[in-house]
């Protein structure tokens, strides 16, 4: 029987809002979600995400509102390691598990869920379907989650670095820099 839990975060790096509705049990997560910010543009987020089993990306539906003009993006993984977006191939992510959704605190729970981080030790290096909000572009994205104590993990991209907590769930409670869970 999944769980379902509304989870609200303040999020800094947008001067936004962003509320998740979600299911979970069994390895699968399932989402929606809508935000509201202001930075890089003032912009609506809504979006839809649809896992496998063990946590893995088979949907991620987004649609975006802003001065740009609405967009969509229909991103989907086929279960064996390609990706689409609005029906084109996507070759340069190809391997990657999880998509990761900008300015999103909820698409860092999947590779937490899926290796056990907010619990265990242990260090993973993945690639991520990384979608830029506003403009949803979707871009290759390395990221290393490193188990630091239970429910906290440390996050690295690139130059980027915070040290996430997150909640016996597997969702972020503090993102420093991006997002704080409301309660």
């Amino acid at each position: 029987m999944p769980t379902s839990r509304v989870i609200t975060w303040e999020v800094s790096e947008s001067k936004g809002i962003e509320t998740a509705w979600t299911e979970f049990g069994g390895a699968v997560l399932r989402a929606r979600g809508r935000a509201v910010g202001t930075t890089p543009e003032p912009y609506w987020v809504s979006y839809e995400l649809d896992t496998g089993d063990r946590f893995v990306t088979r949907r991620l539906s987004v649609g975006v509102d802003s001065a740009g003009g609405m967009r969509t993006l229909d991103l989907r993984h086929d279960g064996a390691g390609r990706w689409t977006a609005n029906g084109e191939r996507l070759p340069d992510v190809d391997g990657a598990l999880d998509c990761d959704l900008g300015l999103c605190p909820l698409t860092n729970t999947m590779p937490v869920l899926r290796h056990g981080l907010h619990r265990a030790p242990g260090e993973r290096e993945l690639l991520m379907a990384w979608v830029s909000v506003p403009d949803l572009t979707v871009l290759p994205s390395r990221q290393t989650y490193t188990h630091l104590e239970p429910g906290r993990i440390r996050f690295v991209s690139g130059d980027f670095r915070s040290d996430i907590e997150f909640d016996d769930d597997g969702f972020v409670l503090d993102y420093p820099s991006l997002a704080r869970r409301l309660r």
